[in-house]
């Protein structure tokens, strides 16, 4: 780790102007005086001004549970930059909750988001030219979205997390929106109640933080933690933990270090910090949605990382983390057994950990791992020699239905083969509406398409339909396959980000109804029982579907989106 200022013989009273590196051009000298005028009139005086600008970026809103709170950290952060030396100036950016808007035309906003975010954070950063950045997350695309601005303006900075939701309580069992989720094929199904669907509805998610499962929130703010760029052991503290708020203090001091350190994104996020991230969500069981995540970081980290790169990692590392969706326990649980740390703990056992990298706050990821502490009797994280399975919770596989690859998460069941007709549907609407009228039946291959990146636009996730499956008793006996995306709460034999999308004329666009379609895991294989000539001649009579936006957001990001083997990036 480089030398700060500090160390380079600079005194106390000049160091506030070393440390000004970029907010210099907006508040020193004669020329800046209007400058200066217009931030006293916000509050911002002299004293304030000399000191180093550090910007906090927040992605609170009052719509759901996972960034609600972010309001409050925001002070504790502030208060600590504060208190280091730095001036704190707030500013927010937007949030699309996942859990409210699936199932529905909203959802098409989720993924669109994470680039917004990402744009919107890297314009007022770059617009006020920041000396250092926070950046305070909750629902999952604000966490991608945060360390891929972070790389862009790659000044020192760091990603907050506001913590797990903790988990409801519903007839002596814990509970969480993947059990409400669940509840409605239930009930579609005549198997619970309406009384009864509205009772788990009424206590699954108890207060603010984000969805309590290994789903998509917990699964990358694990991966932030392990990357480095969020401080190991504080970020994970459950948003409602009595030391939540002292972890959002210290945030604050934290990266006022960095600034002292000039320690950059671009420092931490490397190409071994990415394989790291990648093994703990293999061996976390966590969601698919971080193939697409990591690979949009690794872009804005100018580091080479390929879909493949997921599966040979996830063979190298066992399934540890016993965690919903597939698994026993929330996210809650596993910071009480000894949170991230201890997974990097694990993995570092295993060989797989590059240990001597740096991290924001200071140690290496060794040393942090080296300060796990294990709770006595805990059973969320198993010792490597009795994993839940040899290998790791992710495979891509590939074939003449996804000749650019797609996801499969293979935690939470050991189906190694499924092979059975196809039913398909253009969109996610049609096969819910199926769904509940008892048309898909077991031995069903469900197929959803026209849900891609570019074909949505948004790629949006497909809970609704596969917690339905789960809930009408299906969730085993039923494969499904979309370009779309799924929520991490998802489990069951499930194949998303196919690739080549439909409405870029990927194969999937030549499905019919009846084709038979076969999972091979072990080969690593999503094929259909037709020739390469048969597939030709059904595209040949093909036609790409009119774009659903023509103008607006929705319009201009499926103008420029990528394949989602690539990370879906614009």
């Amino acid at each position: 780790m480089k030398n700060g200022p500090l160390d380079k013989g600079h005194s106390a009273a000049n160091l506030d102007v070393v440390l000004k590196r970029h907010s210099s051009a907006i508040t020193d000298g004669p020329s800046r005086a209007p400058a200066r005028a217009m931030l006293k009139a916000v509050g911002f005086d002299d004293d304030k001004l000399r000191r180093p600008i550090i910007g906090v970026a927040n992605t609170w809103i009052e719509v759901g549970p996972c960034n609600f709170h972010l309001r409050h950290l925001a002070a504790q952060v502030k208060a600590g930059i504060y208190a280091a030396g730095g001036t704190p100036m707030e500013f927010n950016t937007v949030s699309i909750s996942d859990g409210i808007t699936m199932g529905t035309e909203g959802m098409r906003a989720s993924l669109v988001s994470r680039e917004v975010i990402a744009d919107s954070i890297e314009l007022v950063a770059r617009g006020n030219l920041f000396d250092g950045l926070v950046v305070l997350v909750g629902c999952d695309k604000t966490i991608p979205a945060a360390v891929m601005a972070l790389l862009r303006v790659d000044v020192p900075g760091l990603v907050l997390y506001g913590g797990s939701i903790s988990p409801g309580s519903y007839r002596g069992h814990d509970v969480t929106i993947q059990d409400v989720f669940e509840a409605v094929g239930a009930h579609a199904r005549g198997a619970m109640s309406e009384a009864e669907l509205c009772a788990l509805e009424n206590s699954a998610c108890p207060g603010a933080g984000a969805c309590g499962g290994q789903f998509t929130a917990n699964t990358m703010a694990l991966v932030i933690e392990m990357l480095g760029i969020a401080p190991m052991g504080e970020s994970s503290v459950p948003a409602g933990h009595p030391d939540k708020d002292a972890s959002a203090h210290h945030a604050g001091e934290l990266v006022m270090q960095l600034v002292r350190q000039d320690l950059k994104p671009s420092q931490i996020i490397t190409r071994a910090a990415l394989e790291d991230a990648i093994a703990s969500v293999a061996a976390s069981g966590g969601s698919t949605n971080a193939v697409l995540h990591l690979l949009a970081i690794a872009q804005e980290a100018g580091v080479a990382l390929d879909i493949d790169d997921f599966d040979r990692i996830s063979a190298l590392v066992p399934l540890l983390a016993d965690l919903k969706p597939g698994g026993r326990f929330v996210a809650t649980d596993l910071y009480e057994a000894g949170g991230v740390r201890l997974l990097a703990s694990r993995l570092r056992e295993v060989g797989v950990l590059h240990s001597d990298r740096p991290t924001v706050s200071g140690r290496s990821v060794a040393e942090e791992a080296a300060q796990a502490k294990e709770q006595l009797g805990q059973q969320v994280v198993r010792p490597v020699s009795k994993p839940l399975r040899a290998s790791g919770g992710l495979v891509i596989l590939k074939g003449n239905l996804a000749p650019e690859g797609c996801v499969v998460k293979t935690a939470g069941h050991e189906t190694k083969s499924y092979r059975g007709p196809a039913q398909v549907f253009d969109s996610e609407e049609t096969a819910f509406a199926a769904l509940q009228q008892g048309r898909i039946k077991a031995g069903d291959v469900v197929v959803i398409r026209y849900e891609g990146p570019r074909g949505g636009p948004g790629m949006r996730e497909m809970l609704a339909v596969t917690a339905a499956l789960v809930g009408a008793g299906l969730g085993e006996s039923v494969a499904l396959l979309t370009d779309g995306r799924f929520s991490g709460a998802t489990h069951g034999l499930m194949a998303g980000h196919v690739a080549p999308e439909a409405a870029c004329g990927g194969p999937i666009a030549a499905l019919r109804t009846g084709d038979i379609v076969e999972f091979d895991i072990p080969s690593r294989r999503l094929s259909v029982d037709l020739s390469d000539a048969e597939i030709k001649q059904r595209m040949a009579a093909w036609t790409p579907p009119a774009p659903r936006f023509t103008r607006g957001v929705m319009a201009k990001y499926a103008r420029q989106v990528s394949s989602a083997a690539v990370g879906a990036v614009t």
